[in-house]
């Protein structure tokens, strides 16, 4: 490419961009989102095409965090949800009501169980040595099935194949010949 001798790249002007500018991107639904207005299920891994947004005045950490907005498949109306960096997941804003997600009531239950245990162990020393042995005991449990589960597969691993294959083999043969006479 040429450039012309008395070029200078300073003279160039800048392209002035909103801070709120929008972009068309492709994207698949988050999670499962049934649409407020139709009742029409969305399901995680849906495609749409997403206008995508910087939240203005909201990071997290220093990471910027986006909105998006998409359309209903059947009666097109707007639905918008952005990132959760804290939680590293999706905030569903409106337009839809996420669906019941098992696996992350299940965390959170056991990461409340584990909160009380801990506070009633700093509280209470006999809870410590009970929470201990408890602990050991489903350790030795734990321990023994999987020994169980290893004779078990060593049983299985000493089975002979060919010799079963002989013997059916031979059991088939003696039939045919009782079927014969």
């Amino acid at each position: 490419k040429y450039y012309p001798p008395d070029f200078d790249p300073a003279k160039i002007p800048k392209l002035k961009l909103p801070k709120d500018r929008q972009y068309v991107v492709r994207l698949m639904a988050p999670f499962n989102m049934r649409c407020k207005t139709c009742g029409e299920y969305i399901y995680k891994g849906k495609k749409f095409n997403a206008r995508k947004e910087t939240v203005q005045n909201e990071v997290y950490l220093g990471l910027p965090i986006f909105r998006f907005y998409i359309k209903c498949t059947r009666c097109l109306a707007e639905i918008t949800f952005k990132t959760d960096p804290e939680n590293t997941d999706y905030t569903m804003e409106h337009g839809a009501t996420r669906n019941f997600q098992a696996e992350k009531l299940l965390e959170e239950e056991e990461k409340r169980m584990q909160k009380e245990r801990e506070e009633e162990e700093l509280n209470n020393p006999m809870k410590v040595l009970e929470n201990r042995t408890k602990d050991s005991k489903l350790e030795m449990e734990v321990l023994e099935n999987l020994q169980e589960l290893k004779e078990l597969n060593q049983r299985q691993a000493n089975a002979d194949f060919e010799a079963m294959l002989k013997q059916y083999k031979e059991y088939e043969e003696e039939r045919k010949r009782k079927e014969q006479e």
